[in-house]
């Protein structure tokens, strides 16, 4: 399956929504601190509903240690920097899609550190800014999985 990353998520709603997308798409969740939140949270327990316990979770104090940890494997950021789009990629099991925190995205230097090629960006009107990041979570996994036949899915 996938492995869906969030750099420093600042809102718990947004993280409960997409503990409850893995739980439901077999994808495992990665944090990547400092959260904006604790992971005692009532939001994010309220957003997660029971599926915390069915969701593949691990955090990581720091982007090197999640680097670390997910090495050998490709690394999708999905940015609004990015100029291809996010269907456009023939994603393979293991592959990372990373998200930046919902406040200010990915930093600088992690765009630098990843090929221009795994920069992608998910369409939207000219004049807007962003998508929410659950929804784009959701949008861009069930790509992947849909790529990959809903394996383990329907």
């Amino acid at each position: 399956m996938f492995n869906i990353a969030l750099f420093e998520p600042k809102i718990p709603q947004n993280t409960g929504n997409i503990i409850r997308l893995v739980a439901n798409n077999g994808c495992h969740l990665h944090l990547i601190e400092p959260l904006g939140f604790d992971l005692t949270d009532k939001n994010l327990k309220r957003s997660g509903l029971d599926y915390f316990d069915l969701a593949n979770v691990h955090t990581y104090p720091n982007y090197e240690a999640f680097i670390t940890a997910m090495a050998g494997n490709r690394i999708f950021a999905f940015t609004t920097k990015g100029t291809k789009a996010y269907n456009s990629v023939k994603y393979i099991a293991g592959d990372v899609l990373l998200f930046g925190s919902e406040t200010a995205g990915l930093t600088a230097s992690i765009h630098a550190s990843l090929p221009f090629e795994n920069q992608l960006r998910v369409p939207m009107m000219p004049a807007n800014r962003s998508l929410n990041l659950s929804n784009t979570v959701a949008i861009v996994s069930y790509e992947a999985w849909a790529q990959q036949g809903f394996v383990g899915g329907l």
